[in-house]
């Protein structure tokens, strides 16, 4: 809320970690990290907010969630922030997908329904893979 009023973005990120996935919690804590991150945010700046689903397990490991795997958190994150936030704010909402995107995985990752974008980290530092990622 004080970086909205201030004029800036947030881009919120969640995710899980290999642990915590592997225990079957990953949408118990989805919902914890989003009802954390909401809390406090006045109902017409929600809105305002970029949610991007990171799992730690894939953040410069090299691994990433699968297609199926992004569209089935960005559809829970989406239905969490409307129970939450309410329907509109969930139908405006961005929701990228972040986590080792590179070019070899970012075309099937932006196919899957629901996924508005890409959070792209290490791919980044460099232009050429970032040039590679970035379509066209």
């Amino acid at each position: 809320a004080a970086a909205m009023r201030e004029g800036l973005a947030p881009v919120v990120c969640v995710g899980e970690t290999l642990e915590e996935r592997r225990d079957g919690r990953v949408e118990e804590v989805i919902v914890r990290q989003l009802d954390a991150a909401l809390l406090g945010v006045p109902e017409d700046m929600k809105k305002s907010i970029v949610l991007a689903y990171e799992p730690v397990w894939a953040i410069g490991t090299g691994r990433t969630a699968t297609p199926k795997d992004a569209y089935s958190m960005h559809a829970h994150i989406r239905s969490t922030v409307a129970a939450v936030a309410g329907a509109k704010a969930a139908e405006t909402l961005i929701i990228q997908y972040g986590g080792s995107v590179k070019a070899d995985n970012a075309a099937v990752l932006l196919a899957e329904e629901g996924v508005d974008g890409l959070l792209v980290g290490g791919a980044s530092l460099q232009v050429a893979s970032f040039a590679a990622v970035v379509p066209v």
